[in-house]
C-alpha cells in the first residue's frame, strides 16, 4: 500500500483531514472551471460591466385620473457619467476628476424631464475617460462587456449606457455624442441610437468635451421606445401632417463599408419599396456634392479636391472635426489637466495630449466649415430629404487589442461620424442583423431641426426593414461561375474595351461582367472591370475584383496597381502601400507604384 493510502487510512477518522480534502478538492474544481471560461468566452462581469454607480430615482406621482398616465411609465434608463444627479458627483470617467470636484447639487434638466414623464432612472454607466475615445474600454473603471458580441468592443465614449440597454438592463440609456460616442456604440452592440439636432437639447449641467460638437443622445432596443423618449425631450407636437420622403443613398460611402449591398442598401430599397409616401430612392456620390459646396474646407484636403472621386472631401471634414474637438476641450479643460496631472489610460492619454498640445487660432475657419456644411445638407435634403450611409466602416475591434485600432480604422469610422458632429444634423442609428458575427447597421440623416421626421421615418419603415433583413439573411447568391464559350466572352471583353476608351464607364462594366458570366477564370476580365469601377468611384467593388484577378493570376501587376489606388481611396493606407511594393516586386521599375507608395508612407508618417 502507498504512503498516502496508508495515511489516508490511518486519519480517517479525523474531520480535520476530510475538510482539507473537500477544500482542495473545491479549489481544483473552481480554478478549473475559471481556466474552462477565460479559454473560452470572455468573462461576464455583473450587469456586463455597464455601471459605474448604481441607484433608484422614482420617476415623478401618477396624475389623477381621468388625465392619461405619463408617456414613459413603467420604463427604467441609465445615464452616462457626466449628467449631474443630486448628491452624487459627475466623474466624467475618470477618478481624478471624481476626486478633484464636489457632489451635485441639482439633478441634470433633462433626467429631471424623463423622472417628470413616468420614467425611473436606476444608475450612472461607464464611458471613455473625459468623453475620449471611441472603443469603449475605461482602465479606470473597467471595459463594459459588448452583451451581443462578446468578444468586440462596445463602442464609446458612452459605452455603458449602449452595454445596459443591449443587456436589457433598462428599456433606454442616455449618453452624449461628440465625434461618434452614441452612434459607434449603437452600431457596435446592435441597437438603435438618435443624435439629435445640434442645440435642440439643453446641455446644462452636463460635463462637456467640446460644446460645438456635443449633444445629448439616447439609446433603445425598441423603435417604439426611442420614438416616445425623443417626443419627451423633444417637447414634440403628437401629430403633424405627414410628409412624403426621399431617400438618398450615399454610393461612395457605401464603398467604405465592407458588408455586402444587399444586406443594406438593397434591404432599405426593398423596405420602401411598398410603403406609401415613400419616392423612388436616389444615388448620389455625396463627397464630390460637398466638395463644390464647403469652399472653405479646401484648404484642409490633403490632396486636389476632384482626385478620388471626393472622398478626402470626408478625411478633411472629419480632420476639421478633431481640430475643432481639440481645441475646445483644451479652452474648457487645459487648466484641470495641467493642475491636477490625472492618470489615464494610454489611449485616452494620447488625445488629451494631442488637445492640450494643439495651437490653431484659426477657428472663425472651423465655425465656417460647420456652417457650410449645414447649408450643404440642407440645400440637398430640402424638407424631405434622408441621406442613408453606413454607421461604421468597419467589424468592431476586438477586445483588449494590444495595439489598439489602427489610424486607418479611426479615419474611415470618422468620415463617416463627422457628417452629423460637424452640420449638427440629426441622426438615427438602425440595426440590420449581422454579416459573419459582426453587427450591420446604417444611419438616416436629415437636415437640423427635423428631428420628428426622422424618428417618425424609423418608426414607419422598421417592421419593413425587419423583413427584408430576415430575406437577405436567408438567401443565398453564389457568385456565377460558369464555363461559356470562350471567343463570346473575348468579344464581350473587347466591347468592354471599347466602352471604357470612350469613357462609357458602366457600359463597360456591364459588358465585363457578362464576360465573367461566360468565363468567371479569367483573371483580366476582373481587373478590367476593376479599372470601370475605379473610375465609377464604386472603390469597394474594385477592391474586390482585383482580389479574384490575383488569386487567378499572381503575378498580375494591374491588379495590384488597381487594388492599391482603391484601398487607399478607401483609406486603407498600409494594405494599398502592400500592394504597391507587391507591384514593384514584379515591376522593379514602376513608377506608378513606387510614386504611391513614397506619397502613401509620408502620408501615414
Amino acid at each position: 500500500m502507498s504512503k498516502p493510502l496508508k495515511f489516508m487510512q490511518s486519519n480517517a477518522s479525523n474531520p480535520k483531514l476530510w475538510i482539507l480534502i473537500g477544500v482542495s478538492v473545491a479549489g481544483i474544481v473552481i480554478y478549473a472551471e475559471t481556466r474552462r471560461r477565460r479559454n473560452g468566452k470572455v468573462l461576464q462581469r455583473e450587469d456586463f460591466g455597464a455601471f459605474v454607480h448604481r441607484f433608484e430615482l422614482k420617476p415623478f406621482p401618477q396624475p389623477p385620473p381621468p388625465a392619461a398616465r405619463l408617456p414613459l411609465t413603467g420604463l427604467t434608463f441609465a445615464v452616462k457619467d457626466v449628467f449631474d444627479v443630486k448628491d452624487y458627483v459627475t466623474g466624467f470617467g475618470n477618478p481624478d476628476w471624481k476626486r478633484t470636484h464636489d457632489v451635485a447639487e441639482k439633478t441634470n434638466g433633462v433626467v429631471t424631464l424623463l423622472l417628470m414623464n413616468g420614467a425611473a432612472c436606476v444608475g450612472k454607466t461607464v464611458m471613455d475617460e473625459l468623453g475620449f475615445g471611441i472603443t469603449g474600454e475605461n482602465k479606470q473603471y473597467g471595459t463594459p462587456t459588448n452583451p451581443k458580441f462578446l468578444s468586440f468592443v462596445s463602442g464609446g465614449s458612452s459605452s455603458g449606457s449602449a452595454v445596459a440597454v443591449a443587456g436589457e438592463l433598462v428599456d433606454f440609456a442616455l449618453g452624449t455624442d461628440t465625434v461618434g460616442c452614441i452612434r459607434i456604440p449603437a452600431s457596435f452592440c446592435g441597437i438603435f441610437a438618435f443624435r439629435p439636432s445640434h442645440g435642440v437639447i439643453p446641455m446644462n449641467r452636463v460635463l462637456s468635451n467640446s460644446p460645438s460638437l456635443d449633444t445629448v443622445g439616447w439609446f433603445a432596443r425598441d423603435p417604439s421606445i426611442l420614438h416616445r423618449v425623443g417626443h419627451v425631450l423633444l417637447k414634440l407636437n403628437s401629430v403633424e401632417p405627414r410628409r412624403m420622403r426621399r431617400l438618398v443613398f450615399a454610393d461612395d460611402l457605401f464603398q467604405l463599408s465592407k458588408v455586402p449591398l444587399q444586406k443594406t442598401v438593397h434591404v432599405v430599397k426593398k423596405a420602401i419599396e411598398n410603403l406609401s409616401g415613400y419616392q423612388s430612392p436616389k444615388h448620389m456620390n455625396f463627397g464630390q456634392y460637398l466638395v463644390s459646396k464647403i469652399p472653405s474646407l479646401k484648404e484642409f484636403l490633403q490632396q486636389p479636391p476632384n482626385s478620388q472621386k471626393g472622398i478626402s472631401i470626408f478625411k478633411a471634414l472629419s480632420s476639421v472635426m478633431i481640430l475643432l474637438q481639440r481645441c475646445e476641450f483644451k479652452i474648457n479643460h487645459e487648466e484641470w489637466i495641467k493642475s491636477v496631472k490625472p492618470k489615464l489610460g494610454s489611449n485616452v492619454s494620447e488625445d488629451v495630449l494631442a488637445a492640450i498640445k494643439t495651437s490653431y487660432d484659426d477657428m472663425k475657419t472651423l465655425y465656417k466649415v460647420r456652417t457650410e456644411t449645414r447649408l450643404a445638407l440642407q440645400s440637398l435634403l430640402k424638407d424631405d430629404g434622408i441621406l442613408v450611409i453606413p454607421t461604421t466602416a468597419d467589424s468592431p475591434p476586438k477586445l483588449s487589442t494590444k495595439k489598439g485600432i489602427s489610424s486607418e480604422f479611426r479615419d474611415r469610422i470618422f468620415a463617416l461620424s463627422s457628417i452629423s458632429s460637424v452640420s449638427g444634423c440629426c441622426e438615427v442609428v438602425v440595426p440590420l442583423g449581422r454579416q459573419d458575427d459582426c453587427p450591420i447597421s446604417i444611419s438616416l440623416l436629415t437636415f437640423h431641426g427635423a428631428d420628428k421626421f426622422l424618428l417618425d421615418t424609423v418608426l414607419d419603415i422598421f417592421s419593413a426593414l425587419q423583413e427584408q433583413v430576415s430575406i437577405a439573411s436567408n438567401s443565398l447568391s453564389p457568385f456565377a461561375d460558369t464555363n461559356g464559350d470562350m471567343d463570346a466572352s473575348e468579344l464581350l471583353k473587347e466591347k468592354g474595351n471599347a466602352a471604357f476608351k470612350g469613357r462609357q464607364w458602366n457600359k463597360a462594366v456591364n459588358y465585363y461582367t457578362e464576360a465573367i458570366k461566360l468565363n468567371g477564370t479569367n483573371a483580366t476580365y476582373y481587373c478590367n472591370r476593376a479599372a470601370a469601377y475605379l473610375e465609377l468611384g464604386c472603390f469597394q467593388q474594385a477592391e474586390d475584383d482585383c482580389s479574384k484577378a490575383i488569386l487567378l493570376d499572381k503575378k498580375n501587376v494591374k491588379a495590384y496597381l488597381r487594388r492599391g489606388t482603391a484601398r487607399e481611396s478607401l483609406l486603407l493606407y498600409k494594405e494599398a502601400i502592400k500592394d504597391f511594393k507587391h507591384a514593384l516586386v514584379l515591376e522593379p521599375q514602376n513608377k506608378v507604384a513606387n510614386l504611391a507608395e513614397k506619397r502613401l508612407r509620408k502620408l501615414i508618417s
